[in-house]
């Protein structure tokens, strides 16, 4: 039964772990739960016994996690689960040719009445404020008619996960990169190929707009967004990104730094966040919010299957815009390219 929408955010890992944790021990009836990452350690072992628990009192549980984003975890460590009468498939099990396609969506459905969706993983690196311990999150807990459509996207994951019952070629259909419409706020799923709507609906909003704010942990955007960016900043409007200083993906920042001069150049603001590893995702465009899986780059807007969740509600852009200044002001961050380098930079044109 649908309820009114609520949209609450989950400011960091901790909350958003004890959030879904939560959730997992108050279900009655059914749990859903995808995620990229479910790495051996404290705090999976407190999910597993939570999801065993739920099993025991009746719930229908089951949970999906990607063949490399949970690579390192031994199939056994669900034997009890699945004693229990859970169900646990692992999506694309590693194999050289199909290695690239990758489920990054993270997903908990609980009796199909709340819903929790970010960029956090059950991992112990997650689990902390994302400043003085654990890495840098975010995520946002959801009520209303779009929980149906994020339970429905995960049973047909759960479905073909293994690929044993499908061709491989079937999960690179269109019919999976979907819009659901809600009052205020559209889920996007994204899928790998051409017409992805996430990167298609973040193409359109760069179309206008004068005040982009842009959080996320992999900063590789395709040209077009990157020239619109520089467009925006150019003529006046506010283009602010915030980037990881720390990253566990060294490559991707190495890359990254390509683009800082010109934007720089253009005016747009850069900071890079130094106390924790930042792994969040926040786009805020004028008065437009979206949070979710998807970073800005190529394997979120054309590869991996993502979701992100766009919201026009005034309340929650407002809440976002305070995470924002928070993150912003409260830590300590310094522009990429300093200063000095810059003036040098420049003087060389």
């Amino acid at each position: 039964m649908d309820h009114k929408a609520e949209y609450i955010w989950l400011q960091n890992g901790r909350i958003a772990l004890d959030a879904m944790l939560a959730a997992i021990k108050a279900a009655t009836v059914s749990i859903r739960m995808e995620m990229y990452i479910f790495h051996t350690g404290a705090t999976a072992d407190e999910f597993r016994a939570a999801l065993i628990a739920a099993c025991q009192r009746g719930v229908k549980t089951r949970v999906l996690a990607d063949g490399l984003g949970s690579y390192s975890l031994p199939d056994s460590f669900w034997n009890d689960f699945r004693v229990s009468g859970g169900e646990f498939r692992l999506f694309n099990p590693i194999k050289l040719s199909r290695m690239s396609i990758r489920d990054h969506r993270k997903i908990l459905v609980c009796d199909e009445e709340v819903a929790l969706i970010g960029g956090f993983n059950v991992a112990s690196e997650y689990y902390g404020d994302g400043v003085k311990s654990g890495w840098r999150d975010l995520g946002m807990q959801v009520r209303g008619p779009l929980v149906r459509q994020l339970a429905e996207a995960f049973d047909e994951m759960f479905a073909c996960a293994d690929f044993k019952h499908k061709p491989f070629t079937r999960l690179r259909a269109s019919e999976r990169q979907r819009t659901f419409q809600a009052p205020d706020a559209e889920l996007l799923l994204g899928a790998p190929g051409r017409n992805n709507p996430i990167k298609r609906a973040l193409r359109h909003e760069l179309r206008d707009v004068d005040d982009v704010r842009i959080m996320c942990a992999y900063f590789l955007p395709p040209w077009r967004m990157r020239r619109d960016l520089i467009r925006i900043a150019r003529r006046g409007g506010r283009v602010q990104l915030i980037l990881p200083q720390k990253s566990d993906v060294p490559f991707s920042r190495m890359a990254a730094l390509s683009f800082y001069r010109r934007f720089l150049i253009a005016g747009v603001e850069i900071y890079e966040y130094e106390p924790q590893i930042l792994h969040a995702k926040l786009f805020l465009f004028n008065d437009i919010v979206y949070v979710g899986s998807a970073n800005l780059d190529s394997r979120s807007l054309n590869i991996n299957y993502e979701l992100s969740l766009r919201l026009s509600d005034a309340r929650v852009a407002r809440d976002a815009r305070t995470i924002w200044e928070r993150i912003k002001g409260r830590f300590a961050y310094w522009i990429l390219a300093r200063i000095d380098p810059y003036i040098a930079l420049r003087q060389f044109e």
